[in-house]
């Protein structure tokens, strides 16, 4: 079964994982308003990227349908942030990485989540996107530089705006790394800053995943 967990995070958002073995052709069947998605359907892509598309949206319905039985359709704004066009006040957030998929959906409330393959570029990537504090708690440890990087991912998706420095806007305090935890994440603007609580676990071998509900 595809599907692997459906997980509630309160009494109005959902997480939602996918283990993807299906090929796209198997996935189109499950949507809702194929015309709609055929439209938006990104042509060109790997056929693994775009099962990943595919299989971000039959999630995000699955789980949108636990929560409500207002139809629904999923588009992107311009910063790629999706929504659903018929729900603007619900919060929606996809992920892929590897074989696993992952969503967010809330009512009433910004998300974001992330899903990462852990990898040893973490660590070449890190002078990019981490602080000096960051990397020094971080060391040399790949796994907790993935966890880094994906709550990073995470709290960029909550806020959706282009341009943002990843290692002075987007900031997280020191945490000792466990199979799953919460950790503390700061947006630094122009005008303002804000505190977030990120969740992180590792869903599988080899990965992490990190999400906000706020």
């Amino acid at each position: 079964m595809p599907l692997h967990s459906l997980t509630p995070l309160s009494g109005h958002a959902l997480l939602g994982l996918w283990q993807l073995t299906e090929p796209p052709e198997a996935l189109w069947p499950l949507l809702p308003q194929p015309l709609h998605y055929t439209a938006r359907f990104p042509q060109g892509r790997h056929e693994d990227r775009a099962r990943q598309w595919l299989a971000g949206r039959v999630l995000a319905h699955q789980l949108l349908r636990e929560l409500t039985d207002v139809p629904a359709t999923l588009h992107s704004d311009a910063n790629g942030r999706p929504y659903f066009a018929e729900l603007p006040a619900w919060g929606v957030s996809l992920s892929h990485s590897g074989e696993w998929v992952a969503a967010v959906v809330a009512r009433d409330a910004a998300v974001g989540i992330d899903i990462e393959l852990e990898r040893p570029k973490a660590l070449k990537l890190a002078p990019r996107f981490l602080s000096e504090a960051e990397r020094a708690d971080a060391g040399s440890d790949a796994a907790k530089h993935s966890v880094y990087w994906s709550a990073k991912e995470t709290l960029y998706k909550l806020h959706s705006r282009r341009g943002l420095v990843f290692k002075e806007q987007l900031l997280l305090d020191p945490f000792r790394l466990r199979e799953a935890g919460v950790l503390t994440g700061h947006l630094l603007l122009e005008n303002s800053r804000s505190q977030h609580q990120i969740h992180y676990q590792r869903p599988a071998p080899d990965y992490v995943l990190t999400y906000c509900v706020e």
